[in-house]
């Protein structure tokens, strides 16, 4: 059963701990509730089960602004001068694959991040359902399959990241969302 965990900045570095040791958990993330863990392949594969997702479907990886490039990450200077935002940017990986990026500006996420270093985000759901927008909605249906989840009343619904294919010239909007 899932630990249920308050929203506060306070609890930033335990939540950054927790994910360091390979928990998965629902918490904000800038834009609605997200089912996060560490960006990590055995991670990866958690969420994936969770989720119910198809493995062609890739997550989002919510990274810090600072640490972008040094991850190998091509990012167009007039896309990075635009985080933090509630947009995901589809970017060109030097090893040749793509990456969905997001650098957040929600300040409980700015300060979980340098700790934890990127982390795997996707929409509280299973795939192919709606998005469960609540913590009264998130938690019947997860908390058997995560490893914590933050409450945080203020989170009353919300509006999904735009998704922006950058690796296309010009631009490609995926999903219309929360940046305009």
């Amino acid at each position: 059963m899932a630990d249920i965990i308050p929203y506060s900045i306070e609890n930033t570095d335990e939540i950054a701990a927790r994910l360091k040791r390979g928990e998965v958990g629902i918490f904000p993330c800038d834009t609605i509730y997200g089912l996060c863990g560490i960006a990590d392949e055995r991670i990866a594969e958690r969420l994936y089960e969770i989720k119910r997702r198809p493995l062609s479907k890739s997550f989002i990886t919510l990274m810090d602004k600072s640490s972008l490039r040094d991850n190998g990450l091509i990012v167009p200077d007039d896309i990075f001068s635009r985080w933090p935002a509630p947009f995901t940017a589809i970017l060109q990986h030097e090893n040749g694959t793509t990456v969905a990026v997001r650098c957040p500006s929600d300040p409980y996420l700015l300060r979980i991040l340098p700790v934890s270093g990127p982390i795997y985000s996707t929409s509280v759901n299973f795939s192919g359902e709606k998005s469960l927008l609540t913590f009264d909605d998130i938690l019947p249906v997860f908390m058997n399959s995560v490893d914590f989840i933050v409450n945080d009343p203020s989170v009353k619904g919300g509006m999904a990241s735009t998704i922006i294919d950058a690796t296309s010239n010009p631009y490609r909007i995926i999903r219309e969302g929360a940046y305009k």
